[in-house]
């Protein structure tokens, strides 16, 4: 059962959507690592090691995650200001990608994680069934989980296969 949380309507839906927010970016959940879990104790060489040329690294994930967190909150709010990193869908990597960078791209992760969270919270449940564009406003939220979830599967892959293959050099 979800708790109360501030803002939105109490223990309703949105609370629902706030706890499944939580769950899936770093909280405790049945189905395995949330988004977070997965970037503890990431070293730079492992988030950039990639499968192969053109595939995704697990740095690439994370912010590609932290940017879809700002696309939704864009549609939630659709004042929110620019995503503060060059590139969409698949932000650029820092230039100078080392452990400092990493850290600066949790913590941007973090941040988008938090401002979403935030959106979510000063929603109202009537608001929910509301469209933006093709999607509810209830879709888009809980795309939001999905998409932390799918995305800490890929990683766990990567970071499995960057261990293995840094093992083996």
């Amino acid at each position: 059962m979800a708790t109360a949380r501030k803002g939105g309507s109490g223990g309703g839906i949105v609370a629902v959507l706030l706890d499944q927010l939580d769950r899936a970016y770093r909280g405790r959940s049945w189905h395995g690592t949330s988004l977070r879990g997965t970037l503890r104790g990431l070293a730079p060489a492992t988030a950039l090691w990639r499968p192969a040329p053109g595939r995704c690294s697990v740095w690439d994930y994370l912010l590609h995650a932290a940017y879809w967190k700002y696309v939704v909150r864009k549609k939630l709010l659709p004042d929110t200001p620019k995503f503060p990193r060059p590139g969409s869908n698949f932000p650029k990597l820092p230039a100078a990608p080392d452990a400092k960078a990493l850290a600066a791209d949790v913590a941007l992760l973090d941040e988008q994680h938090a401002l979403l969270r935030a959106a979510v919270a000063g929603l109202e449940d009537r608001e929910l069934a509301a469209p933006r564009g093709e999607w509810r406003l209830v879709d888009l939220v809980t795309g939001a989980a999905a998409h932390d979830l799918y995305h800490s599967g890929q990683i766990n892959l990567v970071k499995r296969l960057a261990e293995a293959a840094m093992d083996t050099r």
